[in-house]
């Protein structure tokens, strides 16, 4: 189908591209940027006036629950919810049960995401078999299977041993690894950040020291082995500066942030919402603002949602005991906007942390609308307000911190291949 999206402000960030300008798409691929190809004859035109037109966002993490727990989310659910938020690419954890730690099951995942025709889905495969760390899994096959990486999902490796076989191998083959800095022992039985609000409501605390400890292992094996090292949602401003002090050092390590750090901390824990039962947990107003000026900055990579549906069972109970984790999908953006606006960043600067720098990372040719490139774009409105609760979320997993909560910036239409996957009808 051809396409042909007229009167929008067009942002690229990978080529810096903002100016309102039509685009035109044939066969899955954008044609023409301002002026139509050749013989160009539009099928559909899609009136952008008054809207933003970007690449399709990018998300470094977001679990859609399939294999395993179908019961808190399906991959139709979520994969709706994502198109819904305007991402096109997601990357999933391999913490599915099973792991997603053999090629059958990576090539099932990604099947049933082709079948349902809605964002593109880049599985994470299993470092270790069945996420224990004991061995370290066939990274070859589940390569050969679709995996762009390996990983650990919030199960860390204990073994330092195995850590390094697994480095060593990926690193021969040019395997991406992408770990989560948690060090086994301190994470244990903690459910927030250690210091004063944790310890005025009597909670577990789980310290800084367990980001930055692992994150000297994984950072001085990353070293030692080559090995490209992906640190997943960082969470304190001493892990960032290690992080930083590690690259200056040669070492090949980028690193995410979760969205919810970004805008909260753990005085948001006070009122004891279950919604805010994170890992890693939701840390000080100075790790914080830290993690703010770094993803700014571009110390930190990209920004992902950390999407984590849980059911209602699951979160409706008291904090300590609440399963983690937050949805997210739908909420990228507008969160991601609110980022940028506060802090006096271009949109262009604001839309790179969810498009192109998250598409360096998977190294997989997407996150730019260059003329030849797969159409896969998000097109919203910058100024619209709308109200976050069950009833407005696509996404199975309601909890979020910012139920009742209102957001500015709505996506109106989203494109992956050149098909319109997802186009809100209440407009």
């Amino acid at each position: 189908m051809k396409i042909h999206i007229s009167g929008g402000r067009v942002v690229d960030p990978a080529s810096g591209l903002d100016e309102q300008c039509d685009l035109f798409i044939a066969a899955g691929r954008i044609a023409g940027l301002s002026t139509a190809p050749d013989g160009y004859v539009a099928d559909r035109t899609i009136d952008a006036r008054g809207r933003i037109v970007c690449p399709g966002l990018i998300d470094l993490s977001a679990r859609l629950r399939e294999p395993g727990y179908e019961y808190r989310a399906t991959l139709e659910s979520e994969l709706a919810a994502a198109v819904a938020g305007g991402v096109t690419t997601l990357a999933c954890p391999p913490d599915t049960d099973p792991p997603l730690d053999e090629p059958g099951l990576v090539e099932m995942l990604k099947y049933r995401a082709r079948s349902l025709n809605f964002a593109n889905v880049l599985p994470v495969g299993a470092l270790t078999l069945g996420l224990a760390g004991a061995r370290i899994t066939e990274m070859g096959e589940l390569s050969e299977a679709g995996c762009v990486a390996f990983g650990q999902g919030v199960v860390p490796v204990a073994d330092t041993a195995v850590l390094l076989r697994a480095m060593e191998y990926a690193a021969t083959f040019d395997y991406a690894v992408w770990l989560q800095p948690l060090e086994a022992f301190l994470v244990r039985g903690g459910v927030a950040h250690d210091g004063e609000v944790a310890t005025r409501l009597g909670l577990a605390g789980i310290p800084t020291l367990a980001e930055t400890l692992a994150l000297d292992s994984l950072l001085s094996l990353a070293r030692a082995t080559g090995v490209r090292l992906h640190v997943c949602r960082v969470s304190s401003g001493a892990g960032l500066d290690r992080i930083e002090a590690a690259r200056a050092a040669g070492v090949k390590v980028t690193c995410d942030v979760a969205v919810h750090h970004l805008m909260l901390s753990d005085e948001n824990i006070a009122h004891f919402d279950p919604n805010c039962h994170l890992v890693p947990p939701l840390r000080s107003l100075a790790d914080r603002d830290a993690l703010r000026q770094g993803l700014a900055d571009g110390r930190i990579t990209a920004l992902c949602s950390d999407h984590t549906p849980v059911d209602d069972d699951a979160k409706q109970l008291p904090f300590a005991e609440a399963e983690a984790g937050a949805s997210a999908l739908e909420l990228l953006l507008p969160l991601a906007l609110l980022w940028g606006a506060e802090l006096g960043l271009s949109l262009c600067q604001t839309l790179a942390r969810v498009s192109c720098d998250p598409g360096r990372v998977l190294g997989a040719g997407v996150g730019h609308l260059s003329v030849g490139a797969a159409a896969d774009l998000c097109i919203f409105d910058p100024h619209e307000s709308w109200l976050v609760c069950r009833d407005t979320l696509v996404s199975q997993g309601k909890n979020t911190p910012y139920l009742g909560q209102t957001l500015t910036g709505r996506v109106c239409h989203t494109l992956r291949a050149g098909q319109v996957v997802f186009e809100r009808q209440d407009r």
